[in-house]
C-alpha cells in the first residue's frame, strides 16, 4: 500500500528549489526529444569506463536526471554540476529517459519514481525498460512513498550469477536533502554498488518468507547483512556496531560461505548477498 511521506517531499522540492534561488539558472542540458511526426533516432555512444576505472584524478560522474518537475529538475541539475558533477541529459517522462540512457550511456541516472502521464509508476517502468536495453546501467530511484513493490521491481533487474548486477538504489527524496550522503550514495550506485533507503529495508524484511534461507546466519551476521542492504562499507558497518574492521571482513566471509555464493569480485558477491536476504 502507498504511504505518502509528505515530508519527503516537502524538503526534497525546498532542498532543491534553493539551489536554483541561490545560484541562479544552470547551463542549458541537453534534453532527448521525439522530434513531430515520430520518435528520436538515437546513435547509441560507447559505454564510458566505469567511475571506479578511472581513477582519482577524474571522479567527475555523468549523469541522466529524469523528473516531470521543471524547477525539481533545475535544482538537481544544479547541485551535481555544482559537485563537478556533469548533467548529459535532464528529461520530464519516460520514453525519454530511455532514450537519454541508450544514447548517452552515463555513470548514474536518478530516476522519479512518478511521470507523466498518469503520475504513478512510469519512472520505475522506464528504469527497468533501460536496465534490459543497456544491461548493468546504474539506476538511482527516488519516491516520496515507501512502496515495497517498486524496490521488488528494481532488485529484479539484477541477474544473480551475471558479470556483475550493475548498480541500483531506491531511495525517499529526503534523502537529498543530506547532500553529501546523498552524493556518497550516488556515487555508491555509479560503482556497481546496492543503495536502499533504511525504511524501504525495513519493510522488505517484514516481507520475508517464513522458509528462511538465511537460518544459518547467526544474528551478529544478519547484522551486517541488514547494513550491507543499506549500502554501506566494511568500515562503516564496523563504526555502526563499534566493532574493528576485521571483524566485519570475517562476518561478511561467513555470510559468502553460508549462502554458498561462488568465488567472484567482492563487489558482486555483496549484491548477491543482499539480494538473497532481501528476497529471503
Amino acid at each position: 500500500m502507498l504511504r505518502p511521506t509528505y515530508r519527503a517531499e516537502l524538503t526534497y522540492r525546498a532542498e532543491l528549489a534553493s539551489w536554483v534561488e541561490l545560484t541562479g539558472p544552470s547551463q542549458p542540458v541537453p534534453e532527448t526529444v521525439p522530434p513531430v511526426g515520430g520518435p528520436a533516432e538515437v546513435t547509441p555512444t560507447p559505454y564510458p569506463r566505469p567511475v571506479e576505472a578511472r581513477g582519482m584524478v577524474d571522479s567527475s560522474m555523468r549523469v541522466v536526471i529524469a523528473d516531470d518537475a521543471v524547477l525539481l529538475r533545475e535544482g538537481l541539475v544544479r547541485l551535481l554540476t555544482e559537485h563537478g558533477h556533469e548533467v548529459v541529459a535532464a528529461v520530464g517522462d519516460g520514453t525519454t529517459l530511455v532514450e537519454a540512457i541508450v544514447a548517452h550511456r552515463p555513470d548514474v541516472s536518478i530516476v522519479d519514481v512518478r511521470m507523466p502521464p498518469s503520475h504513478t509508476d512510469e519512472g520505475l517502468r522506464a528504469a527497468v525498460e533501460a536496465r534490459r536495453l543497456v544491461p548493468r546501467t546504474p539506476i538511482l530511484v527516488l519516491s516520496q512513498y515507501v512502496e515495497v513493490s517498486y524496490a521488488d521491481d528494481l532488485l529484479a533487474t539484477v541477474k544473480p550469477g551475471g558479470a556483475g548486477g550493475g548498480g541500483i538504489g531506491y531511495l525517499l527524496k529526503d534523502r537529498v536533502a543530506a547532500i553529501d550522503e546523498f552524493l556518497d550514495a550516488l556515487r555508491r550506485v555509479a560503482t556497481g554498488g546496492t543503495v536502499l533507503d533504511p525504511e524501504v529495508v525495513g519493510q522488505l524484511l517484514v516481507r520475508r518468507r517464513r522458509d528462511d534461507p538465511l537460518r544459518e546466519l547467526t544474528p551478529r551476521e544478519r547484522e551486517v547483512l541488514s547494513l550491507m542492504a543499506e549500502g554501506r562499507s566494511n568500515t562503516a558497518i564496523a563504526r555502526a556496531l563499534v566493532v574493528s574492521d576485521g571483524a566485519v571482513e570475517k562476518h561478511v566471509r561467513n555470510i559468502f560461505t553460508k549462502l554458498q555464493l561462488p568465488p567472484d569480485e567482492e563487489q558482486h558477491r555483496r549484491v548477491l548477498a543482499v539480494l538473497a536476504y532481501l528476497r529471503g
